[in-house]
């Protein structure tokens, strides 16, 4: 199980931001990382910022998409379609 907690320490006390849902009397092993609280890198990110993140053109061919067997597989090139 892994889970993400923000926290307050007060000096000798972590403190939960919110109520965490997790199991009573049973040991946890924390991993402490701090948070700058002036930058605007501290907002948890969301998939879709995960995703915007790892969105990206790729250098490739023009006709990539239409001939992707051929760069994929290695099979011949196909004939453009005409439409009359």
């Amino acid at each position: 199980m892994s889970k993400i907690l923000t926290v307050t320490f007060d000096g000798s006390v972590l403190r939960p931001d919110i109520p965490p849902d997790l199991e009573l009397n049973k040991r946890y092993v924390i991993t402490i990382v701090s948070e700058d609280i002036n930058s605007s890198k501290t907002k948890v990110a969301d998939v879709w910022d995960v995703l915007e993140d790892l969105t990206g053109t790729v250098d490739a061919p023009e006709d990539w998409a239409s001939q992707h067997d051929h760069y994929l597989y290695g099979t011949p090139k196909r004939q453009p379609e005409i439409n009359t």
